[in-house]
């Protein structure tokens, strides 16, 4: 398969299902700063994501990537590099806002709901430290999403930290990206050491615990609650996300956004085609 380059060139292209169409392209290719005249000729940066989103999707090595990918150095260096100025988060939030606003919501929400997942560290690195409820080794990832559970605040943490202490950390992201939010949803473990008193102080938000029914057994639905489980559930399908492979949490964070981009690009390609 072929495509054509930013500079109009045609170039050779992978043929995986994790790759970017041409619509999908589209929507992110003016979120790219202009490639630099002069030094190097530029690198296909339509390759670059695609080997991206292929390590995240399936989990492999940075040095296994497939090699009709960029090298992989190459491949890293550039990720990295988009990691440290935050390109990742804001090719993110454009295309988010786009999505919201395709649904017919405003571009930030009112309602936020969050929660976290524990999950075990591969590689150590830092911050990582031992979940004694979950009896897990390792770190964990909490998030805030709105009600289509599109991710709004993204913080990984050592798992040693109680979720009631590392909703701080997420919450003060939130603030900075949510000037109309009013409510939160959360379990019960939300609803200590006076978390709920604290925001509604510093905020200004009313924190609601979602409870489990009394004299329910198994699996139960609840309000709320099941939209950031979902979410959960989408990066489950990347196995980059099967366990936390990165050495410093600042890389786990990014590879979720890297997930976040190829869905909700799939979602605006899908709509703009019809």
């Amino acid at each position: 398969m072929y495509h054509v380059k930013e500079d109009g060139a045609v170039a050779m292209s992978t043929n995986y299902p994790s790759d970017l169409t041409d619509e999908q392209w589209q929507l992110i290719r003016p979120l790219l700063p202009k490639p630099a005249k002069r030094g190097r000729p530029p690198i296909d940066r339509r390759r670059v994501i695609n080997a991206v989103l292929y390590l995240n999707r399936t989990g492999c090595q940075w040095r296994q990537l497939p090699l009709d990918f960029p090298k992989w150095k190459t491949v890293y260096t550039i990720f990295r590099r988009w990691r440290l100025c935050g390109l990742w988060e804001q090719i993110h939030d454009a295309l988010r806002r786009r999505l919201r606003r395709t649904v017919g919501k405003q571009s930030t929400p009112t309602v936020a709901i969050v929660d976290s997942q524990s999950i075990r560290t591969a590689e150590g690195g830092e911050e990582r430290g031992y979940d004694a409820g979950k009896k897990i080794t390792g770190r964990k990832r909490h998030l805030a999403v709105d009600t289509l559970g599109l991710v709004w605040a993204v913080v990984v943490h050592g798992a040693y930290w109680q979720d009631h202490d590392g909703a701080c950390f997420v919450l003060m992201r939130l603030r900075e990206q949510c000037k109309r939010l009013k409510a939160i949803f959360a379990d019960s473990a939300y609803d200590r050491n006076g978390l709920p008193d604290w925001v509604r102080a510093t905020f200004g938000w009313v924190l609601q615990t979602v409870l489990r029914p009394v004299k329910a057994k198994g699996f139960v639905v609840l309000p709320k609650r099941w939209i950031v489980e979902r979410t959960f559930a989408w990066l489950a399908r990347h196995r980059r996300h099967a366990k936390d492979y990165e050495r410093n949490t600042e890389t786990s964070e990014a590879m979720i956004y890297v997930t976040m981009i190829g869905l909700m690009s799939r979602r605006l390609a899908r709509q703009n085609r019809f």
